[in-house]
C-alpha cells in the first residue's frame, strides 16, 4: 500500500505492455525512466495529467476507479501508468497500445 497526502491506494500486480518492455529490454535507460515513472505514480505524481485528471485520480483513489498517470521525457514517447480499479494490477504501456480490456 503507498500512503500518500490524497490517500491510499496499492500498484498490484505491476507489468509493462510489449512495446514498453521490449523497448525496456534495449535501453536501459528508458527501463530506468519506466521504473522511475512507476515510483513517481505510487507516490501521487499524476505526471503529464492536466489539473482535472488530477482531480479525477483523487476521486478515483477514494472511489474505486482506474488511476491514470501520463509522462514524457525529450526523445522517448509518451508512456501511461494505469492502475486497475480494483488495484489488482498497475500497467506501464503507449498511449496507442491503449485498449480498455488491456490494462
Amino acid at each position: 500500500m503507498v500512503s500518500r497526502s490524497q490517500g491510499e491506494f496499492r500498484l498490484g500486480r505491476p507489468s509493462a505492455s510489449e512495446g514498453v518492455a521490449d523497448k525496456a529490454a534495449q535501453d536501459v535507460a528508458f527501463a530506468t525512466f519506466c521504473y522511475k515513472c512507476l515510483r513517481r505514480h505510487a507516490d501521487g505524481d499524476w505526471g503529464d495529467i492536466s489539473v482535472g485528471g488530477k482531480t479525477r485520480n483523487e476521486r478515483a483513489i477514494k472511489e474505486g476507479s482506474r488511476i491514470l498517470s501520463a509522462y514524457t521525457r525529450k526523445g522517448w514517447p509518451k508512456i501511461w501508468i494505469i492502475t486497475e480499479a480494483d488495484r489488482s494490477a498497475t500497467r506501464i504501456l503507449f498511449p496507442h497500445e491503449y485498449r480498455e480490456e488491456s490494462c
